[in-house]
């Protein structure tokens, strides 16, 4: 399992709408989780941020379940990771780990450029570090615009 981390990041709802826009064109069914404020902006980022292009995606808060055209969605905002299945990569907006992120073929954590996220991520990487079939990789966006 691969788990990239994207460090030092200035913009992270920006970040991640660019890293959305390209795991849609790359066919990739994906899992976005994080506090529920986050994933409402970034909801709403998502129709905003390229007026030339569009991130399918569905807000899922705890407790939903999809409906079977949400189902056929590629890309999920979710409160609860318990409520996913059958998605290829989960991106973490959060400073905790996510519970249930061994059922996913890649992981991507964002971590904001703050010491608070910086040293939460640090304690992640340090989870990741301790699984074993785990490929850790580390971007670093510092410096990104």
């Amino acid at each position: 399992m691969k788990v990239e981390f994207h460090s030092g990041v200035a913009e992270p709802l920006a970040h991640t709408c660019r890293l959305l826009r390209k795991a849609h064109a790359a066919g990739a069914r994906v899992v976005v989780h994080g506090p529920g404020a986050l994933l409402n902006q970034l909801d709403q980022a998502l129709w905003t941020f390229d007026a030339l292009s569009f991130v399918p995606h569905v807000r899922l808060r705890a407790g939903a379940r999809p409906s079977a055209q949400q189902a056929r969605t590629p890309t999920w905002l979710v409160d609860d990771v318990a409520a996913v299945a059958d998605r290829d990569v989960l991106i973490n907006l959060g400073s905790e780990m996510v519970e249930g992120w061994e059922a996913f073929a890649r992981v991507i954590e964002v971590v904001a450029a703050d010491e608070p996220a910086v040293q939460a991520g640090r304690q992640r990487w340090r989870h990741y570090k301790a699984r074993q079939g785990v490929e850790l990789v580390n971007h670093s966006a510092a410096g990104e615009g």
